[in-house]
């Protein structure tokens, strides 16, 4: 069974609106991923299509932007733990140009979880199931109301 999801987990803290540059509904120059949940396989899928104000190289994404969906999707996996969790490391492989206006999806997946550092990875893949560019992160669980409490609804 599916569960759709997007934005931060806002569970245990309520902003008052979701300007995160990937995911986030009210930023009017973001990307607005959408992501999926599948709990049979536990993971984390978005479909996506990358047109020109992403280019890099003639006719494919940049490799920031790249990172920055790779980045994302492996937060989601966060929710699984209902936790927030910061980005402290990402590394990213990039296996073959990421091409622009073409049908592709990102997967993330939990790799592992020990007290407040979660290690997850994600993979940009085209049509035919090609793998991209993968990425590895580490994540730091937050307290969300100490470090968002100027930024929460009363």
């Amino acid at each position: 069974m599916s569960r759709k999801s997007s934005g931060h987990d806002t569970r245990l803290v309520r902003l008052q609106k979701n300007y995160c540059f990937a995911c986030g509904k009210n930023n009017p120059e973001g990307m607005r991923l959408r992501f999926t949940h599948n709990e049979e396989l536990g993971s984390f899928v978005c479909r996506f299509r990358l047109g020109k104000r992403y280019t890099g190289p003639p006719g494919h994404a940049h490799g920031g932007i790249i990172a920055t969906i790779l980045d994302e999707a492996m937060g989601k996996v966060n929710k699984l733990h209902q936790v927030v969790a910061l980005t402290k490391q990402i590394t990213v492989d990039y296996l073959k140009p990421v091409p622009l206006n073409k049908p592709l999806r990102v997967e993330s997946r939990e790799v592992k979880v020990k007290d407040r550092e979660h290690i997850n990875m994600a993979e940009i893949l085209n049509q035919k199931g090609e793998v991209l560019a993968r990425g590895e992160g580490l994540f730091i669980a937050i307290d969300p109301h100490k470090m968002f409490a100027k930024f929460v609804d009363r």
